[in-house]
């Protein structure tokens, strides 16, 4: 299969940096693939899993929690706000914030704008869960 390069980084720097197969994330409308020979294209990324195929097929799974995706004359960029890889993903701590966000929200009481935030946290560690799975 082809292969385009890929650069992944966040706020606190480069996590990857070479050529793959494939990359999959979440936007804020839905799935995305992104293969050799993509148009320019441009979208703000989502909260969700998603996944890197290098060359040979090995695939490596991540948690992506926001940020922007951008295809440019066939390299693609990945600027994500948060992007852990499967195996950095502290399950112990995740499995927490999950159960203390639904405590938060059993509880009641919260404003519009302390339920947003909470279903946000929520979503996070749900997401990060998954990707462990």
């Amino acid at each position: 299969m082809n292969t385009f390069p890929l650069r992944i980084g966040t706020p606190d720097g480069l996590l990857y940096e070479g050529e793959v197969e494939r990359v999959v994330c979440r936007s804020t409308t839905g799935d995305l693939a992104v293969l050799a020979g993509h148009i320019n294209y441009c979208t703000a990324l989502g909260m969700g899993e998603a996944h890197v195929i290098f060359p040979g097929g090995e695939r490596r799974n991540a948690a992506c929690i926001g940020g922007m995706l951008s295809v440019i004359n066939g390299k693609c960029r990945v600027l994500a706000t948060t992007w852990e890889w499967e195996d950095e993903i502290d399950t112990q701590r995740a499995s927490a914030a999950k159960a203390k966000a639904e405590e938060t929200l059993e509880k009641g009481g919260l404003s519009d704008k302390e339920y947003k935030i909470v279903q946000a946290k929520l979503q996070r560690a749900l997401v990060r869960l998954s990707v462990r799975q």
